[in-house]
């Protein structure tokens, strides 16, 4: 019966997966329309990693609220990992209208350690089955960073650069990244779950780097997630030569003042990249702001379907 449910979950996320992913039939008037960009709210935007976790639930609520279509999930603000827990969200969601967009996980493949890779790669290994379990055909990844400078604090102070680990190279951190997503992939294929990478610091702090990676594995399993706000010198140019290969976007706003630093982005300018390559997926809000999220969610919402008019 258990191996019976495991086929069952991995082969419907896949059918569903796969269908956003083959070509449609088309006939010539709906050819000519422009790309349709859909609306999402990652469960960040009301925490900020504070002391006391937001609920998803209430996430859910206002994204009900704010009309759009989904949630983005972030894995650590789950308060647990309980069935129970799980299919009351997957229930609550379902309810509302809600789709469950991406699960935003935590991991790193940049260790010479053997044994840490292997653990990181085996809880990534869990996250996809996790994804699956809860319906989420899009799992969000980081390469990884050299925790040269342990606080994030400074490193943010620092703008995201970090000395590279006395004794290695950045080429050994691209091998280690490289290898360790390629023994993720049979479980992604196996459970329809899309890998999207994303410009998260450590190695995927410039396009360069994050393409490096992505080019170097021939799959269609691994893609792009593209963070409007982490590129912090010169965007634009960088979300342009990203945007071919994007399967997911997390859009950051700022208002009240960044938690970090805080950027004026230009989300018409952003969409136009986005529809130049015929995006068709989820923008999920990333409100990174000091301003209550109960207010600056909803201006952040009517903010980018503005931009997307």
């Amino acid at each position: 019966m258990k191996n019976s449910r495991r086929s069952f979950i991995r082969n419907s996320l896949a059918g569903s997966l796969a269908a956003t992913l083959s070509p449609s039939f088309t006939n010539a008037a709906t050819v000519q329309l422009k790309p349709r960009i859909k609306l999402s709210i990652s469960s960040y935007s009301y925490w900020h990693f504070k002391e006391k976790k937001f609920p998803i639930e209430t996430v859910i609520d206002e994204a009900a609220k704010s009309g759009v279509e989904g949630i983005d999930i972030l894995h650590v603000q789950m308060e647990s990992e309980d069935n129970r827990y799980i299919q009351q969200l997957k229930r609550h969601a379902y309810l509302n209208g809600i789709t469950f967009t991406c699960l935003s996980i935590h991991q790193s493949f940049v260790s010479p350690d053997k044994e840490v890779l292997r653990k990181e790669i085996e809880h990534t290994k869990k996250c996809i089955e996790l994804a699956a379990k809860m319906g989420i055909p899009c799992l969000r990844l980081n390469s990884g960073r050299w925790n040269t400078i342990k606080s994030f604090d400074e490193l943010m102070k620092n703008r995201g650069v970090e000395p590279i680990l006395p004794g290695y190279t950045e080429a050994d951190g691209f091998k280690w990244c490289i290898d360790s997503i390629q023994q993720c992939l049979p479980v992604a294929e196996e459970f329809g779950v899309l890998l999207a990478l994303e410009n998260h610091w450590g190695l995927c702090s410039t396009p360069e780097g994050q393409l490096r990676i992505k080019k170097a594995i021939d799959s269609p399993w691994l893609g792009i997630l593209m963070d409007t706000g982490n590129f912090l010198e010169n965007p634009y140019s960088k979300l342009e030569m990203i945007a071919p290969y994007t399967n997911f976007v997390q859009a950051k706003t700022y208002y009240g003042g960044g938690e970090w630093y805080s950027l004026e982005l230009d989300y018409k300018r952003i969409i136009d990249i986005l529809q130049k390559v015929n995006y068709q997926g989820y923008i999920s809000l990333e409100f990174e702001g000091k301003e209550d999220p109960f207010t600056a969610v909803p201006k952040s919402i009517e903010m980018l379907r503005e931009a997307m008019r």
